[in-house]
């Protein structure tokens, strides 16, 4: 999907399908909790493996379920929004610093950030996930160096302030200052391995005013987020 008007079926769609899906997951994840607590009498240690990996995957799936009700709460508009003052350059730390790590090699995430407070007008807890997802799917996907930049600074090209965060290798970093920023393309924010979480970063992105665009090229390489400043 896009930023253009969202069909109103969409979030219709995207609601009856958490229904639907979560009363058949509820009772599976249900009867398999009651058979590892051998209420169905002992397992074997095989059994137990076999149903502790079933378990595991029905865990997975209620959490999709979750993200596909967040997003089709977002697409409704009807979506929870708790917003105050804060500071975002203490969001972007503790985003940075809160990333689980990597199953496979070690990415560190380098932040740097501009000079004093960098007050904006959020909903906490759902920006800091949001650039937490965007961070974690950047992160996974980097495989040109083993360090994730992230700059931040602030932004005023006529229009409103506002901050201006860019995610990447070097490399991408250069490629997106030297571009036309309203040229840059579209954020993939449907790639395998995120989940919904990126879908759902970009409407709370877009709740707040803000945006995120692709690096030129092939345009998964790293991000441009803009955020606005508060007044």
């Amino acid at each position: 999907m896009t930023d253009r008007s969202v069909d109103p079926r969409w979030p219709k769609l995207l609601s009856l399908s958490v229904h639907e899906f979560r009363t058949p997951m509820t009772v599976v994840a249900g009867y398999i909790r009651m058979l590892l607590k051998d209420r169905a009498g002992p397992l074997s240690d095989q059994q137990r493996r076999l149903l502790e990996e079933a378990e595991k995957s029905c865990t997975r799936l209620s959490a999709l379920l979750a993200e596909v009700s967040d997003l089709s709460n977002l697409e409704a508009g009807i979506a929870p929004f708790n917003r105050q003052s804060t500071d975002l350059r203490d969001l972007l730390r503790q985003a940075a610093s809160e990333l689980p790590p990597l199953p496979d090699r070690e990415v560190r995430v380098d932040v740097k950030t501009g000079d004093g407070p960098a007050a904006i007008t959020a909903d906490v807890v759902r920006m800091r996930q949001a650039l937490s997802s965007i961070l974690a799917a950047l992160r996974r996907e980097l495989v040109t160096s083993d360090c994730l930049l992230v700059e931040e600074r602030a932004v005023r090209d006529k229009g409103p302030a506002a901050f201006e965060l860019l995610v990447g290798d070097e490399k991408t970093l250069d490629a997106i200052r030297q571009a036309n920023a309203v040229e840059l393309p579209v954020f993939d924010e449907w790639r395998g391995g995120s989940g919904l979480s990126l879908a759902i970063a970009r409407r709370v992105l877009n709740a707040h005013g803000g945006s995120i665009s692709a690096p030129p090229g092939d345009g998964k390489a790293g991000a441009r987020i803009v955020i606005p400043a508060t007044h």
